[in-house]
């Protein structure tokens, strides 16, 4: 069973999933894909063909825009920003101007962080707080700054890893990771 706050509006043809969690003041348009268990934060607006996975978490006030998808397991902060149009004009739009946006499973983005369109987001990456994204993150890879770079790399339970030998990284929680550099 789905809980819809009375003041979110779901448009009929959009495809939410069961055990989906709808909050205040929330907009997902016809055509848009909501997986299971979802928790969809207050103000966020999902758009027509925008596709959310299973146990996706997206805080307060983010846009999904048409073109983006979002994996399993990811969590999006307050405000972060997703664009979808490189060369953007008022007047000029149409769908073959779409950059899109794959956020992979088990990532996480911080709050009142800007993902240009056009970009992949590795699995379990995690994009710091305000960080600009203006590349493809690779897999586990912790990118902040503005342009975001990457500044180390952390586990499936989000800690910071420590290289061991080679490729071969450390979590203080036991788990081991390659990482493809």
């Amino acid at each position: 069973m789905n809980s819809v706050h009375q003041s979110a509006i779901v448009e009929e043809g959009a495809n939410v999933g069961e055990g989906t969690k709808i909050w205040h003041f929330v907009h997902v348009r016809k055509g848009a894909e909501i997986g299971i268990n979802c928790n969809i934060g207050k103000g966020v607006y999902v758009d027509s063909g925008a596709k959310i996975g299973n146990n996706v978490k997206i805080q307060n006030f983010v846009s999904i825009y048409n073109g983006i998808e979002i994996e399993d397991d990811v969590f999006i902060g307050p405000s972060a920003t997703f664009t979808n149009d490189l060369y953007p004009r008022a007047k000029v739009w149409n769908d073959e101007k779409i950059a899109k946006i794959t956020v992979k499973k088990g990532a996480s983005i911080g709050a009142n962080a800007t993902v240009v369109g056009g970009t992949v987001i590795g699995e379990y990456a995690m994009v710091g707080a305000g960080a600009v994204v203006t590349k493809d993150v690779k897999p586990h890879a912790l990118v902040y700054g503005n342009p975001a770079t990457v500044k180390g790399y952390v586990c499936f339970c989000g800690e910071k890893l420590t290289k061991k030998e080679g490729s071969v990284y450390e979590c203080k929680c036991g788990e081991k990771v390659k990482i493809e550099e």
